[in-house]
Order: C-alpha cells, then structure tokens, then sequence
C-alpha cells in the first residue's frame, strides 16, 4: 500500500550490561548503570525495544594530565592534580552518572606508579564517590597486566567494566574479572573480524558474553569518524541478525579522539578563520559524540562539561 512504511523485524538483540552494584547486591554503589538491550537499530522505537539509553562517563586520571588543551583544563580549574576533588566535582557539580578512570599514572613513561599504589587509589576513589565506576589502563600491556589484576581485587564485589582486553594479552584480564565479578571491555582496531574473534577467546575463558563490552576504537569528526561508524553499524546488523558473539554494547572513547584532533584544540591566532577555541573543542566532541549515538554507541567517554550537557540534551530528545 503506498505510503505504507516498511519495518524491518529483527531477530537478535544487544546484550544488557550493569555496571556498578548496590548494597542489596553486595556492593557501595548508590545505581547501578544498565547499557544495552536494544533489538532494533538506534531510536527505530516502531522496529524494536531499546530499553536503555546511552550514557556519558566523565573521564578523570589518576594523575593531571600534561597535554590536555586549555580550553578542556579550564573547566576542571585547581582539581586536575586531585583526581578525588575531580571525581567528587564532576558528581556533584556536573552531576556525572558514571565516571571512567584512566590509570594514566601507572605508565612508565608518566610517574609508574605500582600495582599497590593504583590499587589503594581505586579503594579510596570507591568511598570518596558512588557512582558506577569504569576503570582503564594506561596502555602499557606489561604494566596493565600487573595493575588492572591488583585494581580489580580492590574494587570486588562494585562490578566495575574494567579494560581493555586486546587480542594479544586478553588472559590476564579476563580471569581477573571473572575472579572479582566485573564486566570487561574488549578492544578491537576499527574490524569487525577481530571484534567477533577477542568476545569468542574471552567467554572460552568462562565469561559469559553477556559481561563484555565492545570498544571498537573510533575516530573522531575528520579522523575516520565515518569507518569506524560503517565497522559499528556492520556489527550491530550482525547482532540483530542474531549473531550472539558481537551483541555487546559498545563503549567509545570520544573525548580522547576528538581533543586529539587539531581542529579541537588549535588557537585562534592560529586560524583566524576557524573561530574561537573556547567553542570549537566542545562542539567538536559534541558532533563526534551524536554521530556515535546514531552509530549504535552505548557508552560515551567524554571530557568538556558543555559538551557533555548538549549530548545528554541530545539524548533526552531521541529517547522521547
């Protein structure tokens, strides 16, 4: 029949990820945090359920980062050396749900801090905030072996998503997690092969799939936004097809691609032409960030306040 709209059924959905566990659960978190669940492309509400929204971590390091612009720095003015004041202020001031902790400090090329000295850190970040908590590495496979074990141990029973596991050094994570009782963020660059290969090694290992979380490494807006967007979109297709080894939620690290690029962060006596720095970075990682939404991203890791507010209003309104 002519106007007729053509809905497609599906067959498959995401899985349902939570993160963070309340006292009934044995945990000290005041919410749990439930990613996932979708059986229908994004905010296609007549295709299929989407029960749960996308949600926005505040990214925080362990130690102040040394070559974040000063457009982002600004917002976080005298807490970037505490990352308790930063984690509290991000809660309390800009009313974070969730934050994402990047154990920066931890790398030997920054201050190499130990297992024991992240460990401790990650006990009295638990107390200082309750919200869900995200915990990442520094990147270092050998050193993130010996801290995310250790971190994992101080966070038992906060069922914490902790990565990232890659397909060279999965193993350790992996048993880790499923001895603490945390989900895991597998990472994969930019294929959908290898995305579908690391979730098959790791639930071999006894973790079920229903606890992994994908991060597909994203580009930002004019650095392969629109592959990782196509290597996303394939996947999510894939899922509700009914493939069940990559019907994870995704996680994507957007404040960290996008304040990379130099369009974000370049001064404006620079480039007269491209406008002022105190709108371009925010509104660089806002667009990168909705793209992502349309994409299928279930987690957005984000750094600049203002654009965190926008994509949260963004949300608010697909959600309707």
């Amino acid at each position: 029949m002519a106007g007729e709209l053509m809905l497609e059924k599906w067959s498959g959905a995401v899985s349902v990820i939570n993160i963070g566990s309340t006292k009934e659960e044995g945990g000290t978190r005041s919410r749990v945090i439930q990613v996932g669940g979708e059986a229908a492309l994004p905010f296609l509400f007549q295709e299929g359920v989407i029960p749960h929204k996308p949600v926005i971590a505040f990214e925080i390091w362990d130690t102040a980062p040394a070559d974040w612009p000063q457009e982002l720095t600004k917002s976080y003015a005298g807490v970037l050396a505490n990352p308790f004041v930063w984690a509290q202020m991000c809660v309390k001031e800009y009313k974070a749900e969730l934050l994402c902790i990047k154990l920066q400090g931890a790398h030997p090329d920054f201050t190499d801090k130990s297992p024991d000295e992240e460990a401790k850190f990650i006990s009295q970040l638990l107390k200082k905030v309750d919200v869900p908590l995200i915990i990442l590495g520094c990147g270092d496979d050998t050193k993130d072996n010996l801290v995310l074990p250790a971190c994992c141990e101080a966070a038992k029973g906060e069922r914490c998503l902790v990565g990232s596991a890659v397909q060279d050094n999965y193993k350790t994570l992996t048993a880790a997690v499923l001895a603490d009782g945390h989900n895991i963020i597998a990472e994969s660059p930019i294929d959908i092969n290898i995305a579908k290969q690391l979730n098959i090694l790791i639930s071999d290992m006894g973790l079920p799939l229903e606890r992994i979380v994908i991060n597909p490494t994203i580009g930002a807006l004019g650095y392969g936004l629109e592959y990782a967007y196509s290597i996303m979109e394939r996947a999510r297709l894939a899922a509700l097809a009914g493939d069940k080894t990559v019907a994870s939620p995704f996680i994507c690290l957007v404040g960290q691609e996008s304040w990379r690029a130099k369009e974000a962060k370049a001064l404006m006596n620079e480039f007269p032409t491209w406008g002022p720095e105190s709108e371009r970075g925010a509104i660089w990682e806002a667009v990168t960030a909705t793209a992502l939404i349309q994409a299928g991203a279930d987690i957005l890791v984000m750094r600049h306040p203002r654009a965190i507010e926008k994509v949260n209003k963004y949300i608010e309104e697909l959600m309707k």
